[in-house]
């Protein structure tokens, strides 16, 4: 059973890493092709997670409110997970090579399954760290802390982070510390939050050299999703044309189920043609 990197600890203490995730159904698409060109990428993965998240430790269903207060490294791994099961294990990028004696096009295939994954070894609602001659408490960001944020960390990216140790910090103002101590404990939040990993190594094949690429979950599952916004339309309309069934009933089957029936229907009209 799959366990997040993290883990959501509820009021009562208890600490929740195992979950079960459905595949993303018409609907989720269809969320990503409204409702996603206007809102800002933290509240939409609230919104699909909620969905798609059948379980999470004891709790089901699991409240958006919850996919909220989930740690940022989490939220990021059930969106791989999630990708996994919408799209498969496979991931293309066209890229170009960033040297400047080449800048060829490089066409890199990776596994989602081989993307790492840093898990802590230590896991607490907070963290209590010495920062200079006392001390500081602390918790770790989450989804709230990103939708909160996330309009400022376009604008004023300083700004934000000041307010997120805010946020974050327990019972100590951060206003007056120094860049130094800020730097020493966002390096502590660093090392205690579940990771995943946001580059991958390419070589290309025209210099032989190899770079880093950035990978973001985020881009590329909803990239993808964005981009079949006519195909899903006109899957649903094949299908209600052909079998007689309602936009609700085939909008609530996942894509792979959907793609096979169209599969099915393909090879039968194919059929009664060359009969015909």
């Amino acid at each position: 059973m799959d366990q997040l990197p993290g883990g959501y600890w509820d009021d009562g203490g208890r600490l929740h890493r195992s979950f079960e995730l459905s595949a993303l159904t018409g609907r989720e698409e269809e969320l990503f092709l409204t409702a996603g060109q206007g809102q800002e990428t933290a509240s939409l993965v609230t919104s699909v997670l909620s969905r798609c998240l059948v379980r999470l430790g004891e709790l089901s269903p699991v409240p958006p409110s919850v996919v909220r207060s989930l740690l940022v490294g989490d939220r990021q791994y059930l969106l791989l997970r999630l990708r996994q099961l919408t799209f498969g294990d496979d991931v293309r990028a066209n890229l170009l090579c960033p040297w400047r004696d080449c800048g060829a096009k490089v066409s890199a295939t990776f596994s989602l399954s081989s993307v790492p994954v840093a898990s802590p070894q230590e896991r607490a609602a907070t963290f209590t760290v010495p920062l200079d001659d006392s001390s500081v408490t602390f918790r770790l960001p989450t989804g709230a802390d990103q939708e909160e944020l996330s309009a400022l960390a376009t604008t004023n990216e300083a700004e934000a982070l000041t307010r997120l140790l805010t946020r974050c910090v327990v019972g100590s103002p951060v206003d007056g510390w120094s860049s130094e101590q800020r730097a020493r404990l966002e390096d502590h939040m660093a090392r205690l939050a579940p990771h995943v990993e946001q580059t991958m190594e390419v070589a290309c094949v025209e210099c032989g050299r190899t770079f880093l690429a950035p990978f973001d979950i985020h881009r590329y599952l909803f990239g993808e999703l964005r981009t079949d916004r006519e195909l899903l339309y006109q899957e649903v309309h094949y299908l209600a044309f052909h079998y007689h069934w309602s936009e609700s009933e085939i909008m609530s089957m996942p894509r792979d189920k959907r793609r096979t029936y169209l599969t099915l229907l393909g090879d039968a009209i194919e059929v009664l043609n060359g009969a015909g």
